[in-house]
Order: C-alpha cells, then sequence, then structure tokens
C-alpha cells in the first residue's frame, strides 16, 4: 500500500512539474466590449493590424512575438516605421498572415510555439476577430488605435490592457505618462502667443496609405494642434474634430496663401517627377505662393505608415514649434529631440536612419531653386 501511494504521488508530482506555470486563467474586456478568456501568464504573442506591433513595443514586449505579418518582412527602400527600424530581427519571424489585420488561420495553427493570445488592432479589418478566436481557438484581444490628438485616452487604455495582458503594466504607465509630458510641454511653450503672432502655415504631401501630392493635407494634423498653429486647412469652426485626411483644391491652397509651408517627405516615393517637392519647383501656380517666393518651405518626417507612429508625431511637433516660433525652442534641437523620444519608445534613435531612407532630408528647408 504505502509502495502504490509512493508511486501515485511520484507521478502527481511528475505531472504538477511538466504543466506550465501559467496553467490558470482569468477574463478580461478588450477595447471592443468583448469577454476574452486568457491565460494567467502570457509570453507568447502575435500582433495583427496595423499599430499592433508598434504598441507592443512600445511596452518593450516585442521578444514575445512568435510571429509576425507581411509588412514586417517586406524589404523597401522608403520606410518610417521606427518600431520596425529598432527591431530588424522581426523580418526574421514566421509569417502568420497578411498586414492589414488579413490573418491566416492555417498559418498561425502552424506556428512553433503557438501565441497563448492574438492582439488585433482595427477589429473591422482583414479577418474577423470572432471568427479568428473560433478558428484558432487563441483568445483575441482586440485593441483601439486612434488620433492622439482628439482620442489619447483609447491609445492609453489600449497600452494599458496590453501591458496588464503581458505584464508590462508599469512600462505601459511610463509610455502613457511620457506621451502626455511631451505634448503639455507642446502646449505650454506656445499657449500664450498672441493670435496676432500666429503665422498662417500649410502642411502638404501627407502620406496616406501611400505617398501623396501637395494637395494632400489633414486638417487635425496633430503637430499644428499641440503647438497651437494657425493651421489655414483647419478654421476655426472645424477645429476639434477628427478629421484626418483631405485633399484641397490647388486654387483654395492658392487663396489661403499661407505664410509657412511643411512638407511631408513620404512624397519623394513617388519620384522626382511627381513628387509635391517638385510640384512647388515647377508649378507656376504654387510658385506664386509667399511661402515659395521667401523660401519659408520646410520638411517634415511621415507619420502616416501602417497607421500613426505616434513618436513621429511629437517629433514633427517639436520642429514645427521651432520653426514657427523659435524663440519658444531655443532650448530645442529638434533632431536631437526626436532621438531622445524614439530611444524611450522604442528603444533605439533611429532618426538618422529614417532620414536617409527619403531623398529629401527631414527638419530641414526645402530649397527649391
Amino acid at each position: 500500500m504505502n509502495k502504490l501511494l509512493l508511486v501515485l504521488l511520484t507521478a502527481l508530482t511528475s505531472l504538477c512539474m511538466s504543466l506550465p506555470a501559467y496553467a490558470g486563467t482569468r477574463t478580461i474586456t478588450d477595447m471592443a466590449g468583448r469577454t476574452v478568456e486568457i491565460p494567467d501568464k502570457v509570453d507568447k504573442v502575435i500582433c495583427s493590424g496595423p499599430g499592433c506591433l508598434r504598441y507592443l513595443t512600445y511596452l518593450q514586449g516585442q521578444g514575445l512575438i512568435v510571429g509576425v505579418d507581411s509588412i514586417e518582412k517586406r524589404k523597401s527602400r522608403f520606410d518610417s516605421r521606427p518600431y520596425a527600424m529598432a527591431n530588424p530581427q522581426f523580418k526574421d519571424k514566421p509569417l502568420f498572415g497578411e498586414f492589414r489585420g488579413h490573418d491566416n488561420p492555417e498559418l498561425i495553427l502552424s506556428l512553433e510555439p503557438q501565441p497563448q493570445v492574438i492582439f488585433k488592432t482595427y477589429k473591422g479589418m482583414g479577418f474577423d476577430p470572432d471568427k479568428l478566436q473560433e478558428k484558432t481557438g487563441i483568445p483575441v484581444i482586440c485593441l483601439a488605435y486612434s488620433s492622439i490628438a482628439t482620442k489619447r485616452q483609447l491609445i492609453y487604455n489600449s497600452l494599458k490592457l496590453m501591458g496588464d495582458v503581458v505584464g508590462k503594466s508599469e512600462r505601459a504607465e511610463k509610455i502613457c505618462n511620457f506621451i502626455e509630458k511631451n505634448i503639455n510641454d507642446l502646449e505650454k511653450r506656445t499657449a500664450d502667443v498672441p493670435e496676432s503672432q500666429r503665422k498662417s502655415c500649410y502642411v502638404g504631401g501627407i502620406a496616406k496609405k501611400g505617398p501623396h501630392g501637395f494637395q494632400s493635407t489633414e486638417p487635425a494634423y496633430p503637430p499644428f494642434l499641440f503647438v497651437n498653429a494657425k493651421n489655414v486647412a483647419c478654421p476655426p469652426e472645424e477645429q476639434g474634430k477628427p478629421l484626418q485626411h483631405a485633399n484641397v483644391s490647388k486654387e483654395q491652397i492658392v487663396a489661403w496663401n499661407p505664410e509657412i509651408l511643411f512638407m511631408d517627405i513620404s512624397t519623394c516615393q513617388l519620384g522626382d517627377e511627381a513628387s509635391a517637392i517638385n510640384e512647388l519647383k515647377t508649378d507656376p501656380v504654387y510658385k506664386s505662393l509667399d511661402a515659395v517666393i521667401n523660401d519659408q518651405v520646410y520638411t517634415v518626417l511621415p507619420y502616416n505608415w501602417y497607421s500613426r507612429n505616434y513618436g513621429s508625431i511629437i517629433a514633427d511637433a517639436f520642429y514645427v514649434g521651432k520653426v514657427l516660433y523659435p524663440e519658444k525652442f531655443a532650448d530645442i534641437d529638434p533632431k536631437v529631440k526626436a532621438d531622445e523620444i524614439y530611444s524611450f519608445m522604442v528603444g533605439k534613435p533611429v532618426f538618422n536612419e529614417m532620414d536617409n531612407a527619403f531623398k529629401e532630408k527631414a527638419f530641414d528647408k526645402l530649397v527649391l531653386r
């Protein structure tokens, strides 16, 4: 009898030792209001959809991934995703599906090791999260990806939820506080500038699922909002609205005739003959603008690249502030500031690498003659 008991105890001990430490489960509510049961301890995940792996990188959790979507494996001359530049190892990870949330359940089930959780942004894009969870048997957690200018709390809540799931809650608090601190700094520096001293400005060539010409802009351009800039594309009655992208007519730009122009260097992807930069150089209508005549055209980094790169938005805002109100930003070197931001948010100073991907340099005066 004692021998039998000993055998049973030995077998039970062996079984317990073979079970993973995260055998327990808990229930969370995701950003889509879905109730999801997940393991107590999560250390293997995949990130589906625009911005999802960026979130995990912000949380210093990129080492938890067991696969990537197709955008991470692409080789392209042009890129403006700081989180990916800081993590070239993403290209060597197994593929689990196409970019923009078009997941492949069969590829996901072939991953070794298997993810314990699938994080997903833009739930309406690509594979439906409920169907994906049903087909794979893996919990799917929806996160919100939104405007850093008008819906910042959604971003913070998503980062904190992700942090809670993967044991990075402290880091989630730090990254949210870092973003908020920098935006508050930008707004405080410019809050007391009299309306009469605010120069009118416009930003063109804004990327939106690819490069665009000079008529492509954002009425709610966050770098302008953060430094209280006088954006001609955003009249007072439109301020505070979440409109993200617009194509305005050439005639309207001329009618506005802003004092200062900014150019998103992602437009360089269109080539020398088609870019917004070439438009300013060759189009007689644009050449008549005061900002072009007075050499008041400046370049900014792209940030719409597999959705919004929040660090680049903040970096652009410091540069825009420096151009518009140099006395308010006398202590700021925008390129140094950009690398401080990238170092904290993605772990490496990648400004030069990103800048070198494009023919025109960011944070510089554009030479049109």
